[in-house]
């Protein structure tokens, strides 16, 4: 009877091992191999749209450059330099996106007097890199362009960084950890990973404990080398002493509204909040350019950052 209960208990502890791994593994591959959006389709979408011209970037001085990560893969950037100027905006793209996306970005702030440099984040578009990990990684990647960047440009760089979803959370992840733009603007970033996948998690599949999350986690720590716990800009967004707009709009339901408002109440020193009504998801620009642009703008113009520095 004795031997029975030891062999019972060694199976149902096995069966539980074995069925942990297996969801541990298959949420975190989820996670780090989500699932993007093809870079073709990306550009006729942005096309149709009349949100990329291809006449434009034919025309516009630029040159591309591969940029080394410390993370040990290549980065694909394009400076794009409309005018003689020392002012530049880097601008980093969404998950699942490319820097196809971010060119709408490029010709606001081309009218607004600055170069930009766009980019691919690991895994995305023309950029190496094997997982996605949602602005851990991703915030060494931007450190790594920021650096190209004044080596381009010398002593005298005067730039800012702009952020979209994930790029936001990686603009302020960044910003927290190496200060050194001028100004940066958060446009629907999340506060802290682990609750954002809950929420998604929560209002997309039956689920509803965190066991799976827990679990892709841990995984995520042993197969790629990082806690879900250190991508929380609620954590670094109070180190940043450059001026931040944030940006979310009110009918964003993927990544909620409540998560700029915390960031914004977070941070200290000079920043503004923007929220827009209309637009769901990374569509505040899309819905509301003017307004958007405006938005801009006038951040810029309260902090004297669209004088010459």
């Amino acid at each position: 009877m004795k031997k029975r209960l030891i062999w019972t208990s060694a199976i149902a502890s096995s069966v539980l091992t074995a069925s942990a791994t297996v969801i541990g593994i298959i949420a975190s591959n989820r996670l780090m191999y989500v699932k993007k959006k093809d870079d073709q389709l990306i550009l006729e979408r942005e096309t149709s749209a009349k949100r990329y011209d291809e006449v434009w970037y034919t025309n516009v001085p630029k040159h591309e450059q591969w940029i080394e990560s410390e993370n040990g893969y290549p980065i694909k950037a394009i400076f794009l330099e409309p005018h003689t100027t020392n002012r530049y905006v880097i601008i980093c793209h969404g998950v699942t996106e490319s820097k196809v996306n971010s060119f709408r970005f490029a010709r606001m702030f081309e009218r607004l007097g600055f170069n930009s440099v766009v980019y691919d984040h690991r895994r995305h578009g023309d950029s190496g890199g094997k997982t996605t990990s949602f602005g851990h990684f991703e915030k060494f990647d931007l450190k790594a362009v920021v650096k190209a960047l004044k080596l381009h440009v010398g002593t005298d760089l005067f730039y800012g960084i702009h952020g979209e979803s994930m790029g936001a959370a990686t603009t302020l992840l960044y910003a927290g950890m190496e200060d050194t733009a001028d100004f940066y603007i958060s446009d629907c970033a999340y506060s802290d990973i682990y609750e954002q996948v809950l929420h998604v998690m929560r209002t997309t599949t039956p689920l509803r404990t965190t066991l799976a999350l827990r679990l892709a986690s841990l995984f995520m720590k042993m197969r790629d080398g990082y806690s879900m716990s250190t991508v929380s800009p609620r954590e670094t967004v109070q180190n940043i002493q450059s001026p931040v707009l944030f940006i979310h709009s009110l009918r964003d339901e993927f990544v909620l509204p409540k998560m700029s408002e915390e960031l914004y109440e977070l941070k200290k020193g000079p920043k503004k909040l923007k929220m827009f009504k209309e637009g769901a998801h990374a569509q505040s620009f899309n819905m509301n350019p003017e307004e958007y642009e405006k938005t801009v703008a006038e951040f810029l113009m309260t902090y004297s950052l669209l004088t010459s520095h």
